[in-house]
């Protein structure tokens, strides 16, 4: 922000509880501006126009509600928060405070994603009556999710809202519908107690020499100083040992979803996977939109970028100068041949995505939205809500509709 959006935004104050990684933090980004351990003392000191909302997922919803309560208006990374009664009080204070909330769905902007919801809107294979959605983690970064906080419900309400909800989200845009009914199921069986060894985090492990999941943190200077040097204020490990007995989150999950206008999806999520990836195939009246991303073999093709470098360079917010290679799109007609379609390759900044998205946030918010790629907190919530119902369907082993867990209700076309 400060590189890009310096001469439309400043920041007047940063807030963690921990001071050590608050201090650090000022530093990293370069900010000049005073640092908080209490958010009321800081909405009191500095009075924000905007508040932005990156903290552990299950306390979104007090900040958010606190910040609009306040008279201010929020930009919160996804999820919106981890549940339907948090859900319920970000929705009532914002209808209350009559301020906006924004949720940075940085997916949607991506150059592959925006170019199939332009396909889907000009109904290039017909009516879309179903949809196969499924995503890997790799076990460089699928495993991560579980040395950190997100390996715990009550954190992150598993990875079918902390996670899926950047999917859930591009199938409620790209289908233009609301969810109805959501059926799931989700087991940990690979990470967590599924393990005959395991220690509190990978530094002091004694297990280093015969763990394939010991991640060394300590290569990693930027981590050490945000993380390691600051364990003294919060005990937080960044590094916890991925077979933790208390990690209580699925690492396999498969999700049914039927939408308002009668198109059913099939998802799965998986954490353990040899590289990292999705398969998406949109199914219509008159054909079949298919695409991928990340699949190291696909057209004989073999990706030798490692997949802790692909997951850094999905991260970074460097951008790409020359772009020589291609995602595609395969459209394919109900008794006709298929036609290939290519989209120029950018894998930093999330397929290209952040910068258009923080362009629209701080630089042009009232810029033409054809597609309506800008989110508020009726997208935030629909997306969670998906991954709710999901996360009680296994709990309870029945089917959950999405009516029955706030005052939203489905409408056939997005509102």
């Amino acid at each position: 922000m400060l590189e890009n959006y310096s001469d439309v935004v400043e920041f007047v104050g940063l807030c963690d509880i921990n001071p050590g990684r608050v201090e650090y933090g000022k530093k990293f980004i370069g900010a000049n501006c005073p640092t908080f351990t209490d958010f009321d003392q800081m909405m009191k000191t500095v009075k924000p126009d905007v508040v932005i909302v990156t903290t552990v997922d299950a306390t979104h919803d007090q900040f958010i509600v606190k910040a609009l309560e306040m008279g201010v208006d929020v930009i919160t990374e996804k999820p919106l928060t981890t549940d339907e009664v948090k859900c319920q009080k970000i929705l009532d204070a914002e209808r209350k405070a009559g301020r906006k909330v924004i949720v940075g769905f940085n997916y949607r902007y991506g150059l592959q994603f925006t170019k199939l919801k332009e396909l889907l809107a000009q109904e290039r294979v017909g009516k879309i009556t179903s949809v196969d959605f499924h995503w890997y983690l790799n076990t460089y970064h699928g495993a991560d999710y579980f040395r950190r906080w997100h390996a715990f419900k009550d954190k992150g309400g598993t990875l079918l809202v902390h996670k899926a909800t950047h999917h859930f989200d591009l199938l409620n845009w790209w289908i233009d519908s609301d969810p109805v009914e959501v059926f799931a199921y989700g087991k940990l069986e690979h990470y967590g107690k599924n393990n005959s060894f395991r220690h509190t985090h990978c530094r002091p492990c004694p297990h280093k020499s015969n763990c394939k999941f010991y991640w060394d943190m300590t290569k990693d200077k930027h981590l050490m100083a945000l993380y390691a040097d600051n364990e003294q204020h919060d005990g937080y490990l960044r590094d916890g040992c991925v077979w933790r007995e208390n990690i209580d989150i699925y690492d396999k999950m498969a999700v049914q979803i039927r939408y308002a206008n009668d198109v059913q999806v099939s998802y799965s999520l998986t954490t353990y996977s040899p590289y990292e990836g999705w398969r998406i195939a949109f199914n219509g009246m008159k054909g079949r939109l298919d695409s991928w991303e990340g699949i190291p073999f696909q057209q004989g093709k073999y990706d030798a970028m490692s997949q802790a470098e692909r997951h850094a360079q999905e991260m970074s917010q460097k951008q790409e100068e020359k772009v020589d290679a291609y995602d595609e799109i395969i459209a394919m007609d109900n008794f006709g041949t298929y036609e290939s379609i290519k989209i120029p390759q950018v894998r930093s900044g999330h397929g290209g995505g952040d910068k258009i998205l923080q362009d629209r946030i701080f630089r042009n918010p009232e810029a033409p939205d054809p597609l309506r790629h800008a989110a508020g907190t009726r997208d935030g919530a629909m997306s969670i809500l998906i991954g709710i119902a999901a996360r009680n369907s296994i709990e309870s082993g029945k089917p959950v509709k999405i009516a029955d867990l706030t005052d939203l209700k489905p409408s056939v076309k997005r509102m």
